[in-house]
């Protein structure tokens, strides 16, 4: 048997944590790693957070799992905190940001059906966008590394090119249900919709009756400054993914909508066995107990600025390597010459974890909860990895 026990579906790197603290993680060996990744921008308050911890540990002594066939007060009580700080009226929780956006495309799709529409099922989704591993919601990107080998997709989505708003005008048809955008890409590049892309999508939306569906699961919870990235546009969605920094580390994600937009989602149209569970509830309790508020928020808009104004003034000093810095808050990407997966691989090596991304870019999403040290200990790491590195030979 040459299989290894675990699905072999993941190049795994060496870097094998143990243990988390902070900022910081270490390995089997004691190594230790200054984790500007954060789990894939999932580790909102770091490792170990002792509001986070806390709470988790209280709620598994109390009651961890019932069933969603029973009154939820802790659903209840998330569900009322997210209603009051977003646009939304009405939450479903799920356990990962995947099954969020799928509940996004349910509900999308059940609007029209019970205005007595089914012909409209379509989505209008953009080009390098990331939306899950499940079926629906590969169906739903053009990346070829995410579809090939699983065909035949599922019908009901049409790509066309980011941030190009005529492009989306002109896929609209009697078939379209409405639109799955991403307010900033994240696998596929740390790209920014334009306001003016943001505001057609929204201004096409309501002039032909169609759902602006909005993915915030990793540029959302105060990634950017703002609770949700949306905010920042001025624009407001029908329906939004959320997942990752929600839970600080628990599987936990929803989908939230507004009353006209969930009209369809009645008894019976949607479910989940886990979803929504006590435990779960209480992380996400404590998350929103740590960041959202305005001293919070606006620390993360300052340590993004600092973060962002110490990596433009170290780029010129490697320009072999960095091209430019993009992002917003603590979603900042670094757009490399080369392939910026081989220099990741690199920089583990001096005691930096990041996550490379889609266009050559090097995605970096600290903690929520980093100060200006350790804002100047990755400078200084990613500068003296950016002079010991030779990159690949990829000529023939």
């Amino acid at each position: 048997m040459t299989i290894t026990p675990l699905m072999p579906v993941y190049p795994r790197s060496p870097v094998r944590p143990v243990r988390g603290e902070g900022v910081y993680l270490y390995g089997e060996q004691g190594e230790k790693y200054l984790d500007f990744a954060s789990g894939i921008a999932v580790n909102a308050l770091g490792h170990a957070h002792p509001v986070l911890t806390k709470a988790i540990q209280d709620q598994a002594a109390t009651l961890m799992h019932v069933s969603n066939l029973y009154g939820s007060p802790q659903g209840e009580a998330l569900a009322q905190r997210l209603v009051d700080a977003t646009f939304a009226d009405t939450v479903f929780f799920t356990n990962s940001g995947a099954e969020a956006v799928e509940c996004a495309i349910k509900t999308a799709r059940r609007y029209h059906y019970a205005k007595g529409n089914p012909e409209k099922y379509s989505l209008i989704t953009f080009s390098n966008a990331f939306h899950g591993r499940t079926l629906g919601a590969i169906s739903a990107t053009d990346q070829p590394k995410m579809r090939d080998g699983f065909e035949p997709l599922l019908p009901g989505f049409t790509v066309v090119e980011f941030n190009d708003l005529e492009a989306a005008r002109g896929a609209i048809d009697a078939h379209c249900a409405g639109f799955l955008v991403e307010p900033i890409q994240g696998e596929g590049g740390v790209r920014m919709a334009s306001e003016e892309f943001l505001h057609g999508l929204r201004t096409l939306a309501d002039e032909h009756d169609l759902m602006l569906v909005l993915d915030e699961v990793q540029c959302g919870m105060a990634r950017t400054g703002k609770l949700f990235a949306y905010e920042h546009y001025g624009v407001e969605p029908d329906i939004m993914s959320i997942a990752k920094g929600i839970g600080g580390g628990f599987p936990l994600g929803a989908c939230l909508a507004t009353e006209k937009a969930a009209a369809g989602m009645t008894f019976g149209t949607h479910g989940s066995t886990y979803g929504g569970n006590p435990l779960a509830m209480a992380a996400g309790q404590a998350v929103l107990d740590v960041v959202n508020n305005d001293a919070f928020l606006a620390q993360v808009g300052r340590m993004g600025e600092r973060l962002r104004a110490a990596l433009e003034q170290m780029i010129p000093n490697h320009d072999h390597l960095f091209e430019s810095v993009r992002g917003l808050g603590l979603m900042i990407g670094i757009k490399m010459k080369s392939d910026s997966r081989a220099f990741v691989a690199h920089l583990r090596d001096h005691g930096v974890l990041t996550v490379a991304a889609a266009e050559n870019v090097m995605r970096i999403l600290p903690p929520l909860i980093i100060e200006e040290e350790h804002i100047a200990e990755f400078v200084e790491k990613l500068s003296s990895a950016a002079r010991a590195y030779q990159a690949p030979d990829t000529s023939d």
